[in-house]
């Protein structure tokens, strides 16, 4: 009973481990960008590297966003 109990309690931890907050980013000429995962601010750059929903990486330069909020 126990190590079921132990297999369950894993199986919970790593569902949720691989559960990513999306990101909408608003950008200074009124659009919306969703994000798969939190953007990285690269500070030597200025760019906002992010994923899209569709899995592809992009970047966009930090000037141009208005705001990032978590969904």
């Amino acid at each position: 009973m126990k190590r079921i109990t132990s297999v369950a309690a894993l199986t919970i931890v790593m569902l949720l481990s691989g559960c990513s907050s999306n990101y909408v980013m608003s950008t200074k000429n009124g659009h919306m960008i969703m994000t798969d995962g939190k953007p990285e601010i690269d500070k030597e750059t200025g760019l906002v590297k992010y994923t899209d929903q569709a899995g592809n990486e992009m970047q966009i330069n930090g000037d141009e966003i208005s705001s990032i909020i978590e969904r």
